[in-house]
């Protein structure tokens, strides 16, 4: 199909993908991909495990692009102590060691970390990282989540005590992912 430039600055017959990122220019957005998880997820591991359903794939239509990753989660806890939740930032199910803390002394190693005490306590986790892939194979990017030693369980999008969920309204967890050209 041919590319049509009418009077309004308007052109049809672009298909996504058609232009190239030089035409772009650096820093502009090439694709965005999206996922929102609204069911719920528990742990009560001391390790990191992934939060199923909390994560989105890419293909980077170049090896200079970034990927801007932000990611928003809805936490609490069951434990009626006061434990820090770890949440961590995968690609393809390695840690991404450029979206991490230092590892001096005893410190966790952890891209966020969020202090849940009561079971009515929630949390909005963020997470926000500018990764440098340098890859044109797709890439999947996954939140995972570890307790502090001790605490009971951590849980996303949920209230930490469903028994009166009518009165704990439940969250929404999200990952977006965009391919910015570099």
């Amino acid at each position: 199909m041919p590319l049509i430039l009418d009077g309004n600055g308007d052109i049809t017959g672009l298909v996504a993908g058609a232009l190239p990122s030089t035409v772009i220019g650096t820093g502009g957005i090439l694709q965005v991909v999206s996922n929102t998880k609204t069911d719920t997820f528990t742990t009560s591991s001391t390790t990191d495990v992934e939060i199923t359903g909390l994560f989105a794939t890419i293909t980077p239509t170049s090896a200079s692009s970034k990927i801007l990753v932000l990611v928003n989660i809805g936490a609490s806890g069951t434990s009626t102590d006061d434990y820090t939740v770890y949440f961590s930032l995968y690609r393809s199910a390695s840690v991404i060691t450029g979206a991490v803390g230092d590892a001096a002394s005893s410190r966790r190693v952890c891209s966020s970390a969020s202090r849940i005490g009561s079971s009515v306590r929630y949390n909005s986790v963020s997470i926000m990282h500018q990764d440098s892939p340098a890859s044109t194979s797709s890439l999947t990017y996954a939140c995972y989540v570890a307790m502090e030693s001790g605490g009971s369980s951590a849980c996303i999008n949920r209230s930490g005590d469903d028994s009166n969920i009518a009165s704990r309204p439940r969250t929404i967890s999200s990952i977006t992912v965009m391919e910015i050209a570099g």
